[in-house]
């Protein structure tokens, strides 16, 4: 659970980007290594928050 950080309500989270040549994080020049980022959304003031699943960022660290 994420908790919006300009009002502090609980956020609705697993929301993806969608877009031409889809959106992923890549570890410069480790083109092998790249997850694909979510998104939470604050259903009371909208604040957007952007985050990788623990389990994905172990691949970009490792």
């Amino acid at each position: 659970m994420r908790k919006c950080i300009r009002c502090g309500a609980e956020m609705e989270e697993d929301f993806v980007f969608t877009g031409p040549g889809g959106n992923v994080i890549r570890k410069k020049g480790l083109s092998t290594k790249a997850v694909v980022p979510k998104a939470a959304v604050c259903p009371k003031c909208g604040e957007i928050s952007i985050y990788v699943e623990d389990e994905q960022l172990e691949k970009l660290t490792k």
